[in-house]
């Protein structure tokens, strides 16, 4: 089957908000083994609604929209998909008593504009929305199933994942496997996928880049479920074997996710001092829900005189070898280890740039990574903006702690 996505909203348009309910919608009909062939984005003009809708019906075998589905005058979805597939709007009395309790539940004074939003096109189905007071449509038409959604993600996504995968899917199996890389970019991933010839008709098996970190997904779609199952654990296997040492987890959401359950699963704390990073490793660390179990504190020593003050770094190591250098790296992470008596502490410096100064390399970034009894220290050179330089460095950073706890507790369990 192939789908259409069409996002209505000015809003959209202007770029005034975010349009991620694209994203969110395409990557979840892939999972369902729903082909999304056309994206679609129009603002709140009816006649442009109304052929975008129309052209969608000639094409796909699906319509979803998000938007325009509120009590204003300018939304109009449900008014447009009457038009195009001749039907009148009438009112449901059921949706009109559902609309007047909500607002009697929330202590809220309703406005009549709000009962448009008990309209329908005749032959179409309410979707409930718990969220919120705009319901959604479903409508069979000419053989295509056409799905209408509210705009905000907090109503569209409960609304798709409780109700509207099970009125698209089919009779098919969908197995669904993710594979969570780091430390190899996506062209460089893709391109050894293609190298291990995966030729398993019922699967389809793609990449999708994050911020340090890219997924692999692993999708197979037929009827026989002890065979989608058997092969996609050979696929797996075979990735696997060729690119094991860069796979941090399976179906987890992020590496730092994973590190934090690892810290906290072997009761480790762990510290942070940052230089070049400026807090961006300690935010991501804390992010993660439980961090606070293992995460001890995180200093941001951005000057040589707080490297000094709060990590006992010497006056002639950063004489001699300069801040961004191996050694002050070392004596970063060695400090804050005697402060803070963490089990693991990471350590970041480096030059985030723009400099004018010819002798400086914009982008070399070291970071020490220490436990009680070893340490590791990694150079790296990042090119890009400074955003993107700290970014990288920070994603750097969180792999190679990854691997260096791996490594440690592998060896303490053997």
């Amino acid at each position: 089957m192939k789908a259409e996505i069409i996002t209505i909203g000015t809003e959209i348009m202007l770029g005034s908000i975010l349009n991620t309910n694209v994203a969110y919608l395409s990557r979840r009909l892939m999972e369902l083994g729903i082909e999304t062939v056309y994206h679609t984005s129009v603002d709140d003009d009816y006649e442009r609604l109304e052929n975008v809708l129309a052209l969608a019906m000639e094409r796909v075998d699906i319509i979803l929209t998000t938007g325009g589905l509120g009590p204003t005058d300018d939304d109009l979805s449900k008014e447009a998909l009457a038009n195009v597939t001749g039907r009148t709007l009438v009112s449901d009395i059921n949706m009109e008593e559902h609309i007047r309790h909500f607002f009697a539940y929330s202590k809220r004074d309703m406005t009549l504009n709000n009962l448009k939003q008990a309209m329908k096109p005749e032959g179409s189905e309410f979707i409930d929305n718990p969220r919120g007071t705009a319901p959604g449509i479903f409508m069979e038409w000419n053989k295509r199933k056409i799905i209408m959604m509210p705009g905000p993600p907090r109503e569209m996504k409960p609304m798709f994942e409780e109700k509207v995968v099970n009125l698209i899917k089919d009779d098919h199996i969908i197995i669904v496997k993710s594979i969570n890389t780091s430390g190899l970019g996506e062209s460089t991933l893709e391109t050894q996928l293609k190298q291990l010839d995966l030729s398993y008709p019922d699967f389809t098996i793609t990449t999708y880049a994050g911020s340090g970190s890219v997924e692999i997904k692993v999708i197979g779609r037929g009827m026989d479920r002890l065979k989608l199952e058997m092969e996609s654990e050979q696929i797996v296997d075979s990735i696997k074997r060729e690119i094991g040492e860069h796979i941090y987890g399976y179906g987890v959401s992020s590496i730092e996710g994973t590190i934090i359950e690892m810290l906290i699963h072997n009761k480790m704390k762990i510290s942070v001092c940052e230089s070049v990073t400026g807090g961006n490793l300690s935010r991501k660390l804390t992010s993660v829900p439980g961090a606070s179990k293992t995460f001890d504190r995180g200093l941001v020593t951005y000057s040589n005189d707080s490297k000094i003050n709060e990590l006992e770094v010497s006056r002639e190591a950063l004489d001699a070898f300069g801040a961004v250098s191996e050694e002050v790296a070392y004596q970063m992470a060695l400090g804050l280890m005697k402060k803070s008596n963490a089990d693991i502490v990471v350590s970041t410096t480096g030059y985030a740039g723009p400099d004018n100064d010819p002798s400086i390399k914009t982008g070399l970034i070291y970071v020490c990574i220490k436990s009680k009894d070893s340490h590791d220290i990694f150079e790296r050179i990042f090119s890009g903006s400074r955003d993107t330089i700290q970014e990288r460095s920070s994603n750097f950073a969180l792999w190679n702690l990854y691997k260096f706890l791996n490594n440690k507790l592998t060896s303490i369990e053997q």
